[in-house]
Order: C-alpha cells, then sequence, then structure tokens
C-alpha cells in the first residue's frame, strides 16, 4: 500500500508500508491492504507507520482519504510529541 503525508510547506512522508494508524475524529482507526475506500477528519494525534522501518509522527489534525490501495494524509503540520502529552 502506498502511503503519502503533506502538510502545507512540504511533502512529510511517501512511499510503500504494511500499515498506518490514524488519529480519527471519532477515534484512532488502522488501514491496511485493500481497505474500503474513505474519507476521515483527523485530530491532533499520533500517526504510526508500519513499513520497513516504522516510524511515528504528530499531526496537529487534518484529513484522511484512502483509495485503491493509496493513503493521502493533509496534515495542517507536525507537531512534537511533548506539544500532544500537554492537550491530554
Amino acid at each position: 500500500m502506498y502511503l503519502e503525508i503533506v502538510t502545507p510547506d512540504k511533502k512529510v512522508f511517501e512511499g510503500e508500508v504494511v500499515s498506518v494508524s490514524l488519529p480519527g475524529v471519532r477515534g484512532a482507526f488502522q488501514v491496511l491492504t485493500n481497505h474500503a475506500p474513505l474519507i476521515s477528519a483527523l485530530e491532533k494525534g499520533r500517526v504510526l507507520i508500519k513499513g520497513e522501518e516504522d516510524k511515528e509522527l504528530f499531526i496537529d489534525g487534518g484529513v484522511a482519504e484512502v483509495l485503491s490501495n493509496k493513503v493521502v494524509v493533509l496534515a495542517e503540520g507536525l507537531i512534537d510529541k511533548e506539544e500532544l502529552d500537554l492537550v491530554k
């Protein structure tokens, strides 16, 4: 499955992954290969990317689109984990 994460400033991630976990506004969810098409609003939280190397990012909300084994995340921005901890 192909994942692309973009902020208004730059492309943050692009490549093949096994799965991605996203902070949906109605709860976190995971996307795997052959996932049903969807569009979801995202809240501030953790994005966990599983692939050749696992990666963890923290976004400040956004939107995700899943279609035909491609996930596009339009994030409002990246935040530090410490900033996320202050919100909770």
